[in-house]
């Protein structure tokens, strides 16, 4: 499959991991910020690839672990309501509120339901219009859209009970509060590819700027991360702290 198969040829891969060994000389710390880069550093094994002077540092981008409590609180009261048909994606459902999760607001009698997007959410009012249709709208930048759009589809096709409950996090102040802190070991960024594909990296230069860390915006392959990881200790090693697209095809 065209800009996917190649990104896990075997041999590249190697040849990357070969030639990241021979440019690294010293410890560097890189935080990959996205959750789908972890998984893939983890999926296909890449950290047995890195030499043991590079350290991954795994960042905030999973968008269910960094929604605040308040929020989650806010959800669980709207969810609680007869007159609300509550829609989450799955793997919110577990998450614990201040006292419960949504599970528990479903087992006493909540109507929560799971749904892969808001268009779907969209569709369950559509079906109930008795119903107050309520989605929960978590996620960095990359969601931001597809939320927006059920919104101006809803508009559009006259349905008036529908809403979101919007909990989006930009992902450059998580980074500002990362570097800000006083126990900060993070020395460089692999910026999520997916992220800067629908806002750009106009935010990022300042970031490397004010901090002196390189920021290398980075795919989800294999070959991607070992490429995004090579260009941010190219610059480690050379004193640089620039922004980067390494993530070209997009």
């Amino acid at each position: 499959m065209k800009y996917i198969d190649e990104y896990r040829d075997a041999d590249l891969v190697q040849r990357t991991a070969a030639e990241l060994r021979q440019t690294v000389t010293r410890p560097w710390a890189i935080m990959e910020i996205c959750g789908g880069q972890t998984h893939a550093i983890m999926h296909f094994g890449l950290d047995q690839l890195l030499p043991p002077e590079i350290e991954m540092v795994h960042g905030p981008g999973c968008p269910v672990c960094v929604t605040p409590l308040e929020q989650i609180d806010k959800a669980l009261a709207i969810a609680a309501r007869p007159e609300v048909i509550f829609t989450s994606y799955g793997d919110m459902l577990r998450v614990p509120g201040s006292g419960r999760d949504l599970f528990s607001v479903r087992a006493a009698g909540g109507d929560v339901r799971v749904v892969y997007s808001p268009l779907d959410a969209l569709k369950i009012a559509q079906e109930n219009p008795d119903k107050q249709v309520v989605f929960f709208a978590i996620g960095f930048e990359t969601t931001a859209p597809a939320n927006a759009m059920s919104v101006v589809q809803a508009k559009a096709l006259g349905v008036t009970n529908f809403s979101i409950l919007v909990s989006h996090v930009c992902v450059p102040p998580a980074m500002h509060a990362i570097l800000s802190a006083p126990d900060n070991r993070v020395q460089g960024f692999l910026a999520a590819g997916h992220v800067c594909a629908v806002m750009g990296y106009w935010e990022y230069p300042p970031i490397a700027k004010q901090y002196h860390v390189p920021i290398v915006v980075t795919g989800f392959e294999p070959l991607d991360i070992l490429q995004g990881i090579l260009l941010t200790v190219r610059q480690l090693e050379e004193g640089r702290a620039e922004v980067e697209n390494g993530y070209g095809r997009a």
